[in-house]
Parts: C-alpha cells; structure tokens; sequence
C-alpha cells in the first residue's frame, strides 16, 4: 500500500510541475557567492580556512548519480565504496566508513550505510538544492566521528524563507547504458502569510549496466575462467521517495517539519559464479535467465523518516537560538534470492541538536550547542553477522571565530560521551571523546590567501568494530569485531594555499594525520564458512596527501569564452606493517570548456594510475583513463537541456577503493539526457 501511495504521489507531482513549468518566466538570479550553511556560523567558501566544497547548480546536474558516493567522487579528496549502481559511499582522503558522516540537513542519514560498502546511503542526491563537504573546526559540529570530513546533503524539504507564490522544479533523465529513467521533481508553495508548503517526489529505474569486456580483471581472469562479459547481472537499481514539509514562517522566528518516506531495491553485483556470459537482466525483469542465478543477492531498503527545525532571533548576548531534529525508523533485506530472506537489518535512531550563536562582540562570534544521538541496531537471519545493538551519545561543542585584519582564526571543541550495549550478551561499553582543532589563515593580499589548521580527535569505535561475527554474504567475508577496542586518536594539520586574480586561480592542500590505535577491517588469511575472515584491528597509521586545483581563462570575448581547468590529489595511508586497504591512487581531472549565454560545452579527462601499495592478499589495481563530454543548452534562465557522455571510449575501469573491483567494473559507455525546468 505505501508503495502504491508513494508512487500515486509522484505522478500527481510529476504532472502538476510539467503544468506550472510550462509558464517559466526569464527570472532566475544568478549569484557569485555560495554560503556554507554546514559550518556554525555560516561563511562564504572563499572565507573558509581549509578545504571545503560546495556543488550545485549546474555543475551538480552535471555529475548527478543515483548514488551520493558516485554525484560526489569528481570533488576534490573525493572517492568512493562503489558497489554497483544501487550503493556508493563517500570517501574522502582516504577515510571512509563511520569517518565520514552523511547528513540530511545537518542531521544524519540514520541508515546502516557506514556498517558496510553494500548498504546505501538514505539520502537522495536528485532533489539536493546544493551539496557541502566541510573539513576543519566546523565538523566538531556534528561530531567526532568525522574525522574524514562531513557531506551535507541540503534539500530543503523544511521551507527557510517564504516562496513567491508557486516555485516549481522538474528533471528528468534517461540513460543509454542501463536503460535507465529518472524524474526529480518539487513544488514550494505559499499559504498565506506565514506558513509555505513543499512536496517533492523522486523515481528511478535502472536496469543492469553494459560493460566494455569481461566483469573479472585480468588479475582474476588469471586465477580462474571468466563467465561473464558485456553486461553486469544485478546490477539493476529501482527507487522511490517522496517528501512533505509545512513551515511557519515570522519576522523573528521560524519552525518548520517533514515527513519523507523513501524505497529502493537493487542488485549486489560480483556474484557470478554460475551466470552464463553476457547474460544479466533485460528490461522488464532484471533478467531472471540461468538456473542458479536466484544465488544473486538483492537487497530491498525502506525508511520513514521526519525531520524538524526552528529557530528564534534573540536581542542580548545571544542572536539566535535554533533547534535541529530527526527520527527514522530504517529497515532493509538482504535477499538471496526471490523471496528468500537471508538477513534484515534494521535502525531506529534519533538525532537532535540545540544552539545558542553569539551575537557579535567586536570581531569575535561564537556558537555553543548540544547533541543527542540514539541508535537501536539489529540484524536477525542466518547470516547476522551483528548483534543487536544499542547506542546513546551525548555531546557539547563550542565553534569561535575571531577576525582582525587579514587574520582570520577560528576554533571548536568537543566533549562527547558514547555507551554501546550488546543485547544479546548484556555488554556496555562506554567512550568518551574529547576533540579540539584550531585554524587560522591570513590575507597576503586581494589574490592570496594562506592558512592551516592542526587538531586532534578521538573517535569511539563502531559497534560493528566492536562486536560483529559472522558472515556476510553481500561482501562476501566473515566479519569479526573486536570487544576490547580503545579510542582511535588522530592529530594532524593542513595548509592551504589560494591564489585567485582575474583570469586564473589556483589551491593547494597539503594534509598529514597521525593515528593512534587506528581501527580497520584486516583480511587475516583465515577461512571461516568457507569466507575470507576481516578482523577489526587497531594499529598507528598516518595518512597524508594533496589536492591540487586550478582553472585558467583562454579567450572571453563578446559572446563567448573557454577556459582550462585541472584537478590533482593523491593520499597514501600505511601503518609500520605496510599499506592499508582500498587507499585510492593518484589521479588527475583536466577539462576544457567553452560558453556562449546559453550554450555550454565540456570535454575532460579523468586518469587514475595503478594502484600497487597494497595491503596483504589484496590485488594490485590497474590504472584508467576515461573521456567525458557534456553539453548544456539554456532555453532562458528557466529550461535547460543537457546531454552528457561518460566513458566515451568504453574503457575498462575499476576503482581501487571498491570491496568489488575485480568482478565489477564501471559502468561501459553512457549516453546521459535531461531537460530541467524551473517556475
């Protein structure tokens, strides 16, 4: 019945914005400065210390996924879990898992995406009105975990400032290599004075992806007969969700809430041990062709989720006080076949936060806030290889600022207490955290900008670290915690370089962190049920790296312009007995781009070298280059039409920092089409 409703929702959505769009009229503004809203005290990117990114508009359009990992992983320090087209995790310098965390609005994803790379992220990239990734003090924010960095997905759902009358978005998209469709579409809507009303509705559908030769690597193809060629089988994605937000909007206060539901299933490739070759799914029924392909593991996700937010404007020593909040009751199954149930996973969590901001004192801001975060965690089935869980943590954080001149320094810290319960066995352990950064950066003049941050964090360790055991057949491993695990200590720094005037501009980061008791999942050589064992281990590691980025103007004439631009970054992570996991190699990103009012033309570049600094019984990875196109036409400010061709040469490629690199490959050549409309 939900189902039935939801995607009852989304036709009526659907149509009523192909209505309203049909009478766009040439008022889009166009705006140079793009504000982080991540940090406490929101800042302009160009006035943040270390690296952060935003993407939006027609740059997000352009790299849009089905999955966050895949929309994110062109941004710079930026990689992904990818595992097939229906999961796909953010990495970030490196670091993964319960390092990075995923927010909805400030508030997290309430999933289990971090307990493992086959688990997606709840949140839908098609209707973000802009993406954040934050680094440095304003992570302390939303908590010590984050030691990777922090990816803030901003939708909206919960209306911040009255709409003008009825504001209306559509998109839709159809893929060549996957015979995939999608549509994203939103209404805001004014009621009277002070209450606006939004709905949106997104769907998906993706069949199994086309790939250029054999899903094995060659390193595989070596060791055992290759199977499977030309088509990736279960590799299919479907997806539905829908939103509804009310807000009450005043002159000095807002509060607002949402309702979103959201349904996805989708195929867990790499499981090819009796597909016949070039078979996979076909349009209608995700290929339901060999004998023994019922094997292949499916997973079928569902969440319901609300959010709700407010905020008063205060005179005196405070300027404002707001309130952040999220309940979601999560649920998927792990199928091994049609209607076979293998394991359920289930989270209902909580999330809120409260802050007081500071009102300015001379040049000197702040902003103090509290957290709570709750997490009731199950996974019941054969294969549960995770007890049932209970997590509770509290924490306050301070964030300061302070400018004078052409210094700016800022500064958070963060106490942060963690109790982990073991239903099963009636097992608590607990953590406290304290974690501190400070940064400051200094104008040389107009064009240049240099600066740093140093911190130390300490994280808690996952209840998966702590107490998994047993298999898991979507990663194929027998998966083993460790209860006797201590903190994870990280201190390092960054510097920054910035140098923008005129027609070119240029950053640099240079990044180092040192771990103590740093906790990962090491492949031991064992066997248990036939599985490779992953025991979670706590060794000194240190990662460290740059990303270079900088962007030239070739010609700007009356009517049109080109410019080059180039994006390079590198991580290495090692502990003293050698290379960590899944690290991703060096890779470079050159593009060159041509714009006239409405037209836009872009060809790039993106090489990856071979990846061989390799972690015991892990396979070297090859390197890749890939040809991508894009072309942008602007019918007005209002309609657009874009066309995009991924993997032009139909290259193989596989991503190092994938648990599937050597039976899943990416996606062959991809033929993109959307037209986007706006009222």
């Amino acid at each position: 019945m939900s189902k039935y409703l939801l995607g009852s929702a989304q036709v009526a959505l659907l149509s009523l914005s192909l209505a309203v769009s049909a009478h766009a009229q040439d008022t889009l503004p166009f705006e140079d400065e793009i504000i982080v809203t991540g940090s406490p005290l929101a800042r302009s990117v160009d006035e943040a210390i270390t690296g952060v990114s935003v993407i939006s508009g027609a740059d997000l359009d352009q790299r849009l996924a089905s999955s966050i990992g895949e929309t994110l992983k062109y941004e710079p320090g930026l990689s992904s879990t990818f595992f097939g087209a229906g999961a796909s995790r953010p990495i970030i310098r490196g670091q993964g898992s319960d390092r990075v965390r995923v927010l909805t609005n400030g508030i997290g994803s309430i999933d289990a995406s971090s307990a493992s790379p086959d688990h997606a992220v709840s949140v839908e990239p098609a209707q973000a009105e802009r993406i954040e990734i934050l680094r440095g003090a304003g992570v302390l924010r939303y908590g010590s975990s984050g030691a990777g960095g922090i990816v803030n997905v901003i939708d909206e759902r919960i209306p911040d400032v009255m709409p003008d009358g009825t504001e209306a978005n559509l998109r839709m998209s159809a893929s060549s290599v996957d015979s995939g469709f999608e549509a994203a579409a939103s209404i805001d809507q004014a009621i009277g004075n002070n209450f606006a009303l939004h709905l949106d509705g997104t769907t998906r559908n993706a069949n199994d992806y086309r790939i250029p030769d054999f899903a094995e690597s060659a390193a595989l193809r070596a060791e055992e007969e290759a199977e499977v060629r030309g088509r990736l089988p279960n590799s299919f994605v479907e997806s539905q969700s829908g939103t509804i937000g009310l807000s009450w909007i005043g002159e000095r206060a807002k509060f607002g809430a949402a309702l979103h539901r959201s349904e996805s299933d989708y195929g867990i490739p790499g499981g090819h041990a009796h597909e016949d070759e070039d078979e996979g799914h076909d349009d209608e029924d995700h290929g339901e062709g060999g004998e023994e392909e019922d094997e292949n593991v499916t997973i079928g996700l569902r969440q319901t989720r609300i959010d709700v937010n407010g905020s008063v404007d205060m005179d005196g020593l405070f300027e404002r006080f707001q309130v952040f909040g999220g309940y979601a009751d999560y649920t998927h199954t792990e199928f091994e076949g049609p209607g076979v149930v293998g394991t359920v996973f289930t989270n209902e969590g909580f999330e809120a936060r409260a802050e007081l901001i500071q009102a300015e004192r001379g040049n000197w801001t702040a902003a103090h806030g509290v957290q709570l975060r709750t997490r009731d965690f199950a996974a019941i089935g054969d294969e549960a290889f995770v007890p049932p869980t209970t997590t509770k943590q509290y924490a306050a954080y301070t964030f300061h600022e302070w400018e004078q001149g052409p210094l700016h320094l800022e500064g958070a810290g963060r106490i942060e207490v963690t109790q982990q319960t073991d239903d099963t066995l009636n097992r608590d352990v607990d953590f406290t955290a304290l974690s501190v950064s400070v940064g400051l950066d200094r104008h040389i003049n107009d064009a240049i900008r240099i600066g740093g941050t140093v911190f130390r964090s300490e994280r808690a360790p996952s209840t998966e670290e702590l107490f998994s055991n047993g298999p898991h057949l979507a990663t194929e491993a027998f998966e083993v915690g460790d209860a006797t695990l201590g903190k994870e200590v990280s201190t390092g720094g960054e510097l920054a370089f910035r140098h923008r005037e005129g027609s070119h501009s240029l950053t640099v980061n240079l990044f180092y962190t040192d771990y103590e008791d740093f906790i990962f999942n090491r492949e031991t050589g064992a066997e248990e049920d036939g599985l490779p064992v992953f025991q979670s281990t706590a060794a000194d590691a240190k990662f460290y790296g740059f990303e270079v980025q900088g962007a030239l103007d070739l010609y700007t004439g009356r009517t049109w312009s080109a410019s080059v631009d180039g994006l390079a970054e590198y991580v290495r992570a090692e502990t003293d007995a050698g290379d960590l996991p899944r690290i991703p190699p060096l890779s470079i990103l050159a593009g060159v781009e041509a714009k006239t009012d409405n037209l836009s033309l872009r060809a790039e570049v993106d090489w990856n070298d071979r990846q061989d600094r390799t972690a015991a019984f892990e396979r070297a990875t090859q390197s890749y280059t890939l040809v991508n196109l894009f072309s942008t036409y602007r019918f007005g400010d209002r309609m657009t039409f874009a066309v995009g061709v991924h993997n032009l040469l139909d290259r193989d490629a596989r991503q190092h920092t994938s648990f599937l690199k050597d039976t899943v490959p990416l996606p062959g050549r991809n033929v993109r089409f959307t037209v986007s409309a706006k009222l």
